[in-house]
């Protein structure tokens, strides 16, 4: 019996459990390092198995090795923790956590993932060593998989792999790249500092809430003029608080934003840049200002061969399940596995193919749960193409 196969009479006998699963996670949400009991459903069903996770220092997220212990292992990843939002589907299986959902679809990569390790379970023996990756905090920059790597996540693993969810993309087609397949994802927060005064003598001090104008314009303004417009960089502004009365110029405001680049050699740099023309924008006009830059994660690029892998394995579910898709200025911490080993992301198609389709992140996500089986099928198909190589 192939591993399609077993995944195929798997599915016929559990594809109700692989939803209830999703379900019960989508109910019970976690953020970030705090997904004690989402850990600890998910060991308990591998273990149940007659598998041996091992929870990571901290109690959230898990490994879980089977398969052969000579030759390659490569790793399967899914990301566990939920959003700080509130769930606005109105679906029976909504979040009773307040102002925490699942509105990236990390529920559904955990019941995937957890639906694909109990398929290949069927099988008396793997062509090749299998460690699944539960992992915490993806969505808390710079990420969970940082602390994965250092519990040793990624030792004796030849190659990794994952998926993530697509609102854009119908249930039914899995999409992927070679190359890079995400952005790089910073965090910019500007504090300035001024006297303060009143606004009919701004000369007597320094204007503040002009230089936050200043700021909001010149900075992406200047990076678009002095980066190179195909590494796709792009600054934006998302939050600005100063004052509170017309006629008084602030001694405080502050700034936040996020700067984003497709390419891993600009990613570098930006920090550097970054500081340097908030300085220079600032200097003729007396304010002082603090700078927090937040680094986050470079951009997820697909190795060449663990992509022609992933393309095999959408491939052997059918004709018309493979799709094209270009690279997110999204950022995803998987990337950091990509420092360490060669992988590839793939994206699942999660849309109904009826009615708007919805971004990630918004309190009104959900999935069409067809695609639960689609994500099994394409992660049981890796190790069956991994085995190959």
């Amino acid at each position: 019996m192939t591993l399609a196969e077993a995944a195929e009479g798997w599915l016929a006998a559990h594809f109700d459990d692989l939803v209830q699963w999703r379900r019960h996670i989508h109910t019970h949400p976690e953020l970030g390092r705090q997904e004690f009991a989402t850990t600890q459903f998910v060991a308990s069903h591998l273990a149940d198995a007659g598998l041996n996770p091992k929870v990571m220092p901290g109690g959230t997220g898990l490994i879980c090795d089977f398969g052969p212990d000579d030759g390659p292992r490569i790793a399967l990843r899914a990301d566990m923790d939920a959003l700080p939002m509130a769930d606005r589907t109105g679906m029976p299986y909504a979040s009773v956590v307040p102002n925490v959902a699942h509105a990236c679809g990390h529920d559904a990569h955990t019941a995937v993932l957890l639906g694909a390790a109990l398929a290949m379970n069927s099988v008396p023996e793997l062509p090749v060593g299998v460690r699944l990756v539960f992992q915490a905090a993806e969505e808390l920059m710079p990420g969970g998989a940082i602390d994965a790597i250092a519990a040793g996540a990624l030792n004796g693993v030849s190659r990794i792999f994952a998926l993530h969810c697509d609102p854009r993309l119908a249930v039914g087609r899995v999409a992927v790249r070679q190359g890079p397949i995400t952005s790089a994802a910073d965090h910019i927060e500007v504090t300035l500092h001024s006297q303060g005064g009143h606004t009919s003598r701004p000369h007597l001090t320094g204007d503040l809430v002009y230089g936050l104008g200043t700021l909001i314009t010149g900075l992406p303004g200047v990076l678009s003029r002095r980066i190179d417009p195909r590494t796709s960089t792009v600054m934006v502004w998302g939050a600005v608080n100063a004052g509170v009365a017309a006629n008084a110029i602030p001694q405080t405001g502050t700034l936040a934003g996020t700067v984003r680049t497709a390419n891993r050699d600009t990613w570098l740099t930006l920090e550097a840049f970054v500081r340097d023309t908030v300085t220079s924008l600032l200097a003729p006009l007396g304010i002082e200002h603090t700078l927090q830059y937040k680094r986050g994660v470079p951009p997820v690029v697909n190795e060449e061969i663990s992509t022609r892998i992933i393309t095999h394995a959408i491939e052997a579910i059918g004709p018309d399940v493979l799709a094209d898709t270009r690279q997110s200025g999204g950022g995803e911490d998987f990337s950091w596995y990509l420092e360490e080993v060669p992988g590839a992301m793939a994206r699942l198609g999660v849309w109904s193919g009826r009615g708007p389709q919805l971004d990630l992140h918004q309190p009104t996500f959900d999935i069409d749960e067809r695609a639960l089986a689609v994500g099994v099928r394409v992660l049981v198909n890796i190790v069956e193409q991994a085995a190959s190589l």
